[in-house]
Parts: structure tokens; C-alpha cells; sequence
């Protein structure tokens, strides 16, 4: 009886941690979460004891009251969902258009020298352009409104989607390719039994580290003539010396964030199970 009441102890203490998500059940899960709390206690100590002046580094609390008024009463007649909604937006959209556009750019560069040798030059070229530089001439050729904001999202996300899918497709194995080609298998055959699936994980670690490169260009590209989206709201308050609202934005900013990238890992652990280092690691 003894035995059988210690199995069903086992049994549901084996269920309970079933139903916690596997990041969280790592022993480096407690070492993150370590970090998050000194630096939280490193906030409060600063702020408490004076040693940073209110004015530029607000303490929690008030950076909390100030995303519960943005969120509640808006910020210049937007409330915080609109600027976040309107952030994602542009962003989904440019990055959407990189990814369909980089990914079969990239494959294409890595399997063909021709094409590889033609491209890269402009690639290598915009690549370290500072993305500043790049929104002048493109508020002169595409205005100030949406098409300006996106074109330079969209320049921002590409080079490192094609690099990465370049290297991907160049990693794998001559070995699939002489099979595939043997066994009489067509191009399409060989694009997405092949190309796809061998270089996949690559790809899905250079969309998040291409998507995490976005993001920071998102308050350049909403400082021109905007009137929503978190860049915008964060370049508007700091003009104003609103710390708070500052901080807090950036805090939404990098949270939003964070969502995004393990919302991709999610997708690679679903479109790519044969390889778990696409959803389990970062």
C-alpha cells in the first residue's frame, strides 16, 4: 500500500511540472530570473536612497503609474494598445516582406557563385549603413508617411536574413544533394525536401536575430512625422524629460519583443521537430 501511495505521489508531482513550460523547469530559468531581481533591487536602491536624480531614473513605482495612465487615459490621444498595436504593425509588415523577399534571395545566392558574386556587392555595400543615413533619402524619395517607416524596417531586416540563409545553404551536406539528384528528384523537389529543411534552423535563428535588429531601428523609423507607435511615444516623452514614461515604453518595447522572438521559436519547434535546438535553446 505503502508503495502504491509513494507511485501516485510520483505520478502527480510528474503531472503538475507536465503542465509548467519547459524553459521554466531549467535550472538556468532560476539564474535569469536571479538577474531580473538584483536588478530590480539595484532599481529600487537607487531611486530610494536618492543616488539617482528622480528626474532622469524614476523609481518602479512610478514608472507603473505611468504605464497605468498611458494604458488607461493614452499618451497624446493614443492609449498604450494603439501605440503597441501600431509598433507591431509596421513591423510584422516590413519584416513579413524581408522574409519573403531575403530567404529566397539568400537561397538562391547560396547555391548559385553567379548570383552570389552579382549581390553581394550591393548587400555588403547598405549593410553598415547607419539607418539614420538611409531615412533621409528615403523620407526624399517616399515622403514622411507609412511607405518611408516601412522601407526602412524593411532594409533593416533583409541583410541579415540573407547572410544567414546564405550560410545555411552552404552548410549543408553535398551528400543530400548528390541523393536527391541521383534519384532523379526536380528542382521544387530539391527546394523544399533539401534546401528547406537542412538549412531551416539556421534560417530561424537569423529571422530572430534579423527581427531583434528591427526592433531597434523601430524609434528611428518613427521619430519623422508620426503620431503613434512606441518609438514615437518614447522620442516624444524624452523631449519633455518624461523619464518615466521613458522607461516604461522601452520596458513595453523590450517585452513586446521577447514575446515575438519566442512566439518564432514556437514556430520552429512545430515546423521543424526534427530539430529541437530551433525551440529549446536560444
Amino acid at each position: 500500500m505503502k508503495m502504491n501511495k509513494d507511485k501516485t505521489k510520483v505520478n502527480k508531482t510528474t503531472g503538475i511540472l507536465r503542465l509548467i513550460p519547459s524553459f521554466m523547469r531549467k535550472r538556468s530559468f532560476g539564474y535569469s530570473m536571479l538577474t531580473v531581481d538584483v536588478l530590480f533591487i539595484l532599481w529600487i536602491v537607487l531611486t530610494s536612497t536618492g543616488i539617482a536624480d528622480e528626474l532622469f531614473l524614476p523609481g518602479p513605482l512610478k514608472v507603473w503609474q505611468a504605464f497605468i495612465t498611458v494604458a488607461t487615459e493614452g499618451y497624446q490621444g493614443s492609449t498604450l494598445l494603439v501605440h503597441v498595436i501600431t509598433s507591431l504593425n509596421r513591423i510584422l509588415i516590413a519584416f513579413g516582406i524581408a522574409c519573403l523577399i531575403g530567404i529566397p534571395l539568400g537561397i538562391l545566392m547560396g547555391a548559385s557563385k553567379i548570383a552570389r558574386s552579382l549581390l553581394n556587392p550591393l548587400i555588403e555595400f547598405y549593410r553598415p549603413l547607419p539607418p539614420l543615413g538611409l531615412y533621409t533619402l528615403l523620407v526624399m524619395w517616399l515622403g514622411i508617411g507609412e511607405e518611408s517607416k516601412l522601407a526602412l524596417l524593411f532594409l533593416a531586416a533583409l541583410p541579415g536574413l540573407i547572410i544567414a540563409t546564405i550560410q545555411a545553404v552552404q552548410n549543408i551536406d553535398p551528400v543530400y544533394l548528390r541523393v536527391a539528384r541521383g534519384l532523379g528528384a526536380s528542382q521544387k523537389t530539391i527546394l523544399f525536401s533539401v534546401y528547406l529543411p537542412a538549412a531551416g534552423p539556421t534560417i530561424l535563428a537569423g529571422m530572430r536575430i534579423s527581427l531583434g535588429f528591427t526592433y531597434t531601428v523601430l524609434v528611428a523609423a518613427e521619430i519623422v512625422a508620426a503620431t503613434a507607435g512606441i518609438g514615437w511615444m518614447i522620442w516624444d516623452a524624452a523631449k519633455f524629460l518624461l523619464s518615466d514614461v521613458v522607461i516604461m515604453g522601452l520596458i513595453v518595447l523590450g517585452l513586446t519583443g521577447v514575446g515575438l522572438d519566442l512566439l518564432m521559436r514556437l514556430i520552429g519547434r512545430i515546423l521543424m521537430p526534427w530539430d529541437q535546438r530551433s525551440g529549446s535553446k536560444a
